[in-house]
């Protein structure tokens, strides 16, 4: 298939990374591995373009680009990742009409209650277009699927379970051993976790780890704590380290996604609250490479972590339930170990991008194939 992929969200060349946008990347290589060729549309951030009119100009660049693109290379269908109301997809929909092309969603998002304020109301009738017009959605989310079903009818809505591809994140003895001697952590149990330090929930739940490790440390529990990541909150974060965790807490910087599963390998549990996380890929690579999870029961997080068996989920904002959770772990090796086990076959089982993408290929291509009679 000759397939066009547009993130009006966060493009693909995004400088700053995140679970969305490994997602969007994760989806282009599954299908260039497929043997699709998929070409990339759009560079600029749609996030809230219809307050923006700085927006419009580049906007109407990338109609223009798309039609060029269109008419020299013609596509076989339009594939757009990540439409909701803070970003709906314009350039999509357009591009579609204008060629009779078929138009697919991956990650559509649909929320009635955003038509009740001024703010976000453009943005839901826009989004509510975009998907009404889509010959089929893809949703990695099971909330989002039943929102969409009062949408759109089930013959062109399909729940694709996240994944990842395993092989990108095993255990790696030598980066442990390497990594563990760097940091001058002895045998002692190593807490990881790792989100980008953005103001709001991903800063905050850092925070949260930070301090819940410092009570237990404050216990008598000899742990460390090592954190990857970077951004503005940079040194808000130190400080609190320090005060919290003095000489027991080590900030990595940010690692490359490839790099990762050594940071992971490094690590005795995985513990990041994930405060109103949509799904979390952390969760899977981490629990991938063996280790365990401690982190809030909401969001999407109950659908890639097994409940008791490959992690620990606790109610959101129960300090002394997510101390609990991490001193079980944290006190008791070979009940973590277990559950590192578990975790690994777990993501191998129900998580692997290859299996997973496939009902999803299979779909786009009976929709391409229709586009060539």
């Amino acid at each position: 298939m000759r397939i066009t992929l547009y993130a009006p969200f966060k493009p693909l060349d995004h400088p700053r990374p995140s679970g969305d946008l490994a997602i969007a990347h994760s989806l282009r290589a599954y299908l260039e591995s497929r043997g699709h060729s998929v070409r990339r549309a759009g560079g600029t951030r749609m996030r809230w373009i219809y307050w923006r009119p700085r927006l419009w100009g580049p906007l109407l660049g990338e109609w223009r680009r798309a039609l060029r693109e269109q008419r020299i290379r013609p596509a076989q269908l339009w594939l757009t990742y990540h439409t909701y109301y803070k970003a709906p997809d314009l350039l999509g929909p357009l591009v579609c009409r204008r060629f009779g092309l078929p138009y697919v969603v991956f990650q559509g998002i649909f929320s009635t209650k955003r038509r009740r304020r001024l703010r976000t109301l453009p943005g839901y009738l826009l989004n509510r277009l975009a998907l009404t017009t889509a010959c089929h959605l893809f949703t990695n989310r099971l909330e989002d699927w039943v929102n969409l079903k009062r949408l759109v009818p089930s013959h062109r809505l399909t729940y694709i379970r996240p994944g990842i591809s395993p092989a990108m994140f095993t255990f790696d003895a030598g980066a442990r051993a390497i990594l563990r001697r760097e940091w001058a952590v002895g045998d002692a149990p190593v807490v990881l976790s790792a989100a980008m330090f953005r103001p709001g929930v991903k800063s905050e739940g850092l925070a949260w780890v930070i301090r819940s490790c410092g009570r237990l440390y404050r216990t008598g529990l000899p742990l460390y704590l090592v954190i990857a990541g970077d951004g503005r909150e940079r040194e808000r974060l130190r400080r609190l380290g320090e005060r919290h965790l003095p000489g027991r807490i080590r900030f990595v910087g940010r690692i490359p996604r490839e790099e990762m599963h050594r940071f992971y390998s490094a690590g005795d549990l995985f513990a990041f609250p994930g405060i109103r996380e949509s799904l979390g890929m952390v969760y899977l690579e981490s629990q991938s490479c063996g280790l365990p999870v401690a982190a809030f029961d909401n969001g999407g997080i109950p659908e890639v972590v097994a409940r008791g068996e490959t992690g620990l989920l606790t109610p959101p904002f129960d300090g002394p339930a997510f101390d609990l959770a991490l001193s079980g772990l944290i006190l008791d090796p070979e009940r973590r170990c277990a559950m590192g086990e578990r975790a690994r076959e777990h993501v191998r089982r129900r998580h692997d991008i290859e299996k997973n993408y496939g009902p999803m290929e299979a779909i786009l291509s009976d929709i391409a194939g229709g586009m060539m009679r």
